[in-house]
């Protein structure tokens, strides 16, 4: 275990080193800090940071820089993570409370994170699989045609037009939707299908085939559809960043939605930010990044999955803060919505 001195060390070298970018010597660290000891301590504090894989040396007579072991030390000890000023906060509010849907949301989410952080941010849309049904609508089209809508606590709204078998008139219509929206809301998507299988005994003789059919697109709408669905912004980011070797493979990672998937990973606790630094990745392409997330949802409920991609060298206080700020604002937009 480190002593609190040796912390304080260590969070100096890390601090100058994502602000400089430079290696970051036992002289400057003296000159910058109020450590309360001499270079010659700090040389000495160095040392056996170095001699524990916090920090190294990337050249002879250079200075030292921290280790993917020394960030994860950085991070663990964070006394807090850095809030966003009142003027940010009601930035963040007034751009996400402008959108109109759920794509929306998530557009501006991305691309508020991206700008916020300037690193790559990644946004998951709310799983079909952990979402409710919050309200059926059959809107007759014609004779034998009507739009059938599906919108869910997440604020998804699928929408298909459904050819009906026969003509139905629009007191059926409406005693159908009845039926409906009293099986399935609230429903959880997964018990859909159960549900549904029971729905024609509650329905008299006559109305089953154009229930059927309709059932059947609910099903193949809700159900059938397990997509998980990633969108990310900022890659031009990357460019200013520290990927002189590797970007390559940082940019073909982005493009394989299961990887940026696994790389956000998954928590049951919403107000939990997850950090993975370098070599924790479980990606070879991806050792020189780090990736902060955190869930959102509706009230305690976990929907989905948001982050930054940066390089190991990047200011974790602040990217921490707007990530945690970002996803409790969405989901408080979506609770809302």
């Amino acid at each position: 275990m480190l002593d609190d001195r040796k912390l304080a060390v260590l969070r100096a070298i890390v601090e100058d080193y994502v602000s400089t970018n430079e290696p970051v010597g036992s002289k400057a660290l003296a000159d910058r800090h109020n450590l309360g000891v001499s270079p010659a301590t700090i040389r000495n504090d160095m040392a056996a940071l170095e001699d524990g894989g916090y920090i190294h040396q990337p050249h002879t007579s250079a200075g030292r820089v921290p280790t993917d072991k020394g960030y994860r030390l950085f991070v663990d000890r964070l006394s807090q993570v850095k809030p966003l000023s009142g003027a940010e906060r009601r930035a963040i509010e007034t751009f996400l409370a402008g959108a109109v849907d759920l794509d929306e949301i998530v557009m501006r989410t991305v691309r508020l994170l991206a700008q916020l952080t300037r690193h790559v941010a990644v946004v998951q849309y709310p799983s079909l699989t952990r979402s409710t049904v919050r309200h059926v609508e059959i809107v007759p089209l014609a004779e034998t045609r009507v739009m059938l809508v599906l919108i869910t606590n997440t604020g998804r709204v699928e929408q298909r037009v459904v050819d009906l078998p026969e003509v139905i008139a629009d007191d059926r219509v409406s005693h159908l939707r009845a039926v409906l929206n009293t099986a399935l809301d609230g429903c959880g998507l997964a018990k859909v299908p159960e549900t549904l299988a029971a729905l024609p005994e509650r329905l008299s003789p006559e109305d089953r085939p154009v229930a059927a059919t309709i059932l059947s697109v609910i099903m193949e709408t809700l159900v059938e559809r397990h997509e998980e669905k990633i969108v990310f912004a900022g890659a031009a980011n990357l460019a200013a960043a520290d990927f002189t070797i590797g970007l390559r493979d940082v940019l073909e990672a982005l493009e394989e939605q299961v990887v940026l998937m696994r790389l956000l990973g998954e928590t049951d606790d919403l107000s939990e930010l997850t950090v993975r630094i370098g070599s924790e990745n479980p990606y070879t392409g991806l050792r020189g990044t780090s990736i902060v997330a955190a869930g959102y949802g509706s009230g305690d409920k976990e929907l989905a999955r948001l982050g930054v991609l940066g390089p190991t060298r990047m200011d974790y206080p602040v990217t921490m803060g707007a990530v945690r700020a970002v996803a409790r604002y969405v989901g408080q937009i979506l609770a809302g919505s």
